[in-house]
């Protein structure tokens, strides 16, 4: 099975240590994931981020419900996190955070790395659907990112 890729890059104008105590709070994420996706974070807050941390969500992608499981693999204050899926939609699902000084603010970035289930279904599934869906999630992300820091 392949393992596939997907990056963002983002300047946002605000210092880096604001930046990441925005994304290490694990409840932002329901605020820039899009509606259709009914995400929402079930572990009780407040979510203490460390290295071992475990994160339970719920979301529905195309009407099924599902759980989503990820544990924080590395967590570096003001530099950089990166968490996994335990228990999910994908066969592996590995997203790093990292956030840099930049002269306008702060150079954030998310490389997430991702391996379909269900051998050549879920190839065929990610070129009719999940590769575009996850574009336009991370596009999206963007945008509220954007909109959430110039307010």
């Amino acid at each position: 099975m392949a393992i596939h890729r997907i990056e963002r890059s983002q300047i946002i104008e605000r210092p880096r240590e604001e930046v990441f105590a925005f994304f290490s709070d694990a409840f932002n994420l329901e605020r820039i994931t899009p509606a259709f996706l009914n995400f929402r974070i079930l572990t009780p807050a407040p979510i203490e981020m460390a290295a071992g941390t475990l994160i339970d969500y719920s979301l529905s992608l195309h009407g099924i419900p599902m759980k989503w499981r990820t544990r924080i693999e590395e967590f570096t204050p003001n530099e950089r996190f990166i968490d996994v899926q335990l228990k999910g939609p994908y066969r592996l699902w590995h997203h790093t955070h990292t956030f840099e000084d930049h002269p306008d603010g702060t150079l954030m970035r998310d490389i997430i790395d991702y391996e379909m289930p269900f051998g050549p279904l879920g190839t065929l599934a990610r070129a009719l659907v999940v590769r575009r869906q996850l574009e336009e999630i991370f596009d999206y992300r963007v945008e509220m990112i954007d909109s959430f820091f110039d307010s």
